[in-house]
Parts: C-alpha cells; sequence; structure tokens
C-alpha cells in the first residue's frame, strides 16, 4: 500500500514536515512494509517557507531586519532547491506577533522589514520570489517594502513622509528612479488566500484594522489614507489597484506589489502544490493523508486540506484529514473531496497541553496507529 502524508503546519507546535513524521511514525507501527511519502504542504500563510525549504531540500536563511514599529527583528526566509528561488512569508518581518498588544497600531507600522528580506534574497542570487502575505501588522499599502527597495515617498515639499499607514496622506508624488535594478529581471509572485478589494467595508483597513489595533476612527483615517495611495499610484504610475481582487491583503501591501514590482496575485495552496510536485506524487497512491491545527466551515475557502483533496480527487483517491480541532462547520468538507475527519485530541485537556510539540507529536503518533488499526480491519 502506497501512501501520501500532505499535512500543514500545526500551527505553535508541529512544522509540517515534523507532522508528517509523526504521522508516519504510528502508521508504520501496524504497517511494516508500507510506502509512505511525505510532502510538507502549506497555503501561503504560516509555515510556507518551512514546507517549500523541506519539500524542494532548499534551505534556511536567518537575518536581521526592521520590525513594524523600526525595531530590529530576527526573521527568516528560504531558498528552495534550485537556489534561484526565494519564498518569504511577510509576516516572519511584519507581522503581528512581531508587536506586543499594548503597542499594535497600524498607523505607525511598516512592511519595511519585508522589503529588506526581498533585498537580502537578490543579494544572494535569487531571481524568482514567492510571498506570503498572511499575519501582517501592517496597513501601509506596502509602501514601507518599497521603501526598502529604493522607491521614495515624498510630500509637497519633496520630503520622505514617513513609515505607516497614517502617513499616506500626507503623500504627494512617488519616485521611482532608485528602484533597485535587479527587480526589473524579477518575478515576484503574491500567495494570497483573500480578495478584499484595497479600500471600502470589504477593504483591508475596514475588514483587518481592528485586529490590528484600528479603531473605528483609525479605520476611516487608514481607508482614507489607502484610498489617496491609490490615486497617486494611478496618475504617478498609471496603475490602478483600487478594485483588484486581493489588493487588500496584508494591509494592502497586495496591491503595493502589484503597483511596484507588476506582481502576480495566486492562491498560495495552488502555488506550492504545483512546487511541491503533490500531483505528480500522489499518482497511483491508494490514501491521502492530510491535516492542520484547526478544520471548520472556513477550510473550504482555500484552506490546505482541500487543496490535497482536491488533487486526490484527480485520481480517484481517499483522503483523510488529521486535525488539532474540529470546529464548526466542519462536515462541510466531506462535500470537498475530505472522506473522514480525525481528531488526534483523544480526551479533554488544555490547549496549551495539547499544543506541546511533543504532547502533539506523540498524539499524531497515536492516531496514526488507530487510524491504521481501522484501515487494516477494513482490508
Amino acid at each position: 500500500m502506497k501512501v501520501i502524508v500532505a499535512m500543514d503546519s500545526f500551527k505553535g507546535s508541529l512544522t509540517a514536515l515534523e507532522a508528517c513524521t509523526a504521522f508516519e511514525k504510528g502508521m508504520k507501527k501496524v504497517f511494516s512494509n508500507i510506502e509512505i511519502v511525505k510532502v510538507p504542504i502549506a497555503d501561503g500563510g504560516e509555515g510556507t517557507v518551512q514546507s517549500l525549504v523541506d519539500a524542494t531540500r532548499g534551505r534556511m536563511v536567518f537575518e536581521q531586519v526592521t520590525g513594524p514599529l523600526g525595531d530590529k527583528v530576527d526573521a527568516f526566509y528560504g531558498i528552495l532547491g534550485d537556489g534561484k528561488t526565494a519564498v518569504i512569508e511577510m509576516a516572519a518581518a511584519s507581522g503581528l506577533p512581531l508587536v506586543p498588544k499594548e503597542k499594535r497600531n497600524p498607523l505607525v507600522t511598516t512592511t519595511y522589514g519585508t522589503g529588506e528580506l526581498i533585498k537580502k534574497a537578490l543579494d544572494q542570487g535569487c531571481q524568482e520570489f514567492y510571498l506570503g502575505v498572511g499575519g501582517s501588522a501592517t496597513n501601509d499599502g506596502g509602501m514601507g517594502m518599497a521603501q526598502a527597495l529604493g522607491i521614495k515617498f515624498l510630500d509637497r515639499e519633496g520630503r520622505d513622509i514617513g513609515f505607516g499607514g497614517g502617513s499616506l496622506k500626507n503623500l504627494y508624488r512617488i519616485d521611482m528612479s532608485n528602484r533597485d535594478t535587479r527587480l526589473e529581471e524579477t518575478k515576484i509572485t503574491v500567495l494570497c488566500d483573500v480578495d478584499n478589494p484595497l479600500c471600502g467595508e470589504q477593504g483591508a483597513s475596514y475588514v483587518f484594522g481592528p485586529q490590528k489595533g484600528a479603531s473605528q476612527v483609525m479605520v476611516q483615517e487608514l481607508d482614507k489614507g489607502l484610498r489617496h495611495f491609490a490615486e497617486i499610484i494611478k496618475r504617478d504610475l498609471r496603475k490602478d489597484i483600487l478594485e483588484v481582487k486581493g489588493a487588500g491583503a496584508a494591509g494592502g501591501l497586495g496591491g503595493g506589489f502589484i503597483a511596484f514590482f507588476d506582481s502576480v496575485l495566486k492562491s498560495g495552496i495552488e502555488v506550492v502544490i504545483e512546487k511541491s510536485k503533490l500531483s505528480e506524487t500522489i499518482q497511483g497512491s491508494d490514501l491521502v493523508i492530510t491535516g492542520e491545527g484547526k478544520i471548520d466551515g472556513q477550510t473550504i475557502h482555500g484552506k490546505t486540506p482541500i487543496g490535497v483533496a482536491k488533487v486526490a480527487q484527480r485520481w480517484g483517491i481517499p483522503v483523510i484529514a488529521v486535525v488539532g480541532g474540529i470546529g464548526q462547520g466542519a462536515e462541510a468538507v466531506h462535500n470537498h473531496g475530505i472522506d473522514a475527519v480525525f481528531s488526534i485530541v483523544p480526551a479533554p485537556m488544555s490547549l496549551e497541553e495539547a499544543m506541546n510539540p511533543s504532547q502533539a507529536a506523540q498524539l499524531m503518533k497515536r492516531s496514526a496507529e488507530e487510524i491504521s488499526r481501522l484501515i487494516r480491519i477494513i482490508k
């Protein structure tokens, strides 16, 4: 029997590879001669870098860059096995967890560190980039990222307007003359799992601003700033990003990539499946195991288990999802290619206890063993 284990990370607990490996160990306690192929996977959010590095036998690179509040933070990116493709999670440099709750303020937070990671990868000779844009602490339209790569944002007096979404209202002119010339030969793909526009009630500021620390008054100011930002981009760069689906991702960072680097926005899970060669690997297998930290009614909207299940469906291969928690509406996944869902949590326990990495690995192995025993009975 050939089994594909294609899991996402269990956030804050197990990386995708660790989850796959733990399941493999449990399954092999029952089936000693089974063929198991591990394919660490992700959907463009947290864990994407590690998953693609593991899947392509690439390497992680650790750097110190500018954090959301302007201080230095330890961040990372990945270089894939081809040595020319970089994968970056903007949250590693500009993410919400990097800002203490009492200091969260998208009027001042910046994506400058994300731009620094791009620059450092360019220094390593990378020519193609995949950017995961989930989990941001920012609402600056990608201005900080662009500033780190040589683009200037000036007020009426020709002065730099500084950092943060609150400064966008002062923008008068965009100067592209000092943009890093290496970007002209670089392809950047943005991994995005939301389709929010830049502005309006469904835009970056109104939908995501409050979780980044914005009050209702701040939300209105941020939305107005992004709208002005889009107007200047349209005038100076002749690109209209205002209504582009996904432009509102990560506080407008999606729109910034389109405006400044002609980037393409794609579904994160689809890109990761392509780069990990899951479609080729899955052919001829008897069973697919997928999973992530939680499965619920939102899982059907571009999350990893559904992406994996869609690939398996092409070949008529059954799919089992193994997860930490099962939330409201999880039954919807059965209409999208997942045949059964199992939680690794066998008894009441605290979230902290369940997420302890060593405990989670043991729970995963135990679940794999029990699922395997069930499969053996059926067979």
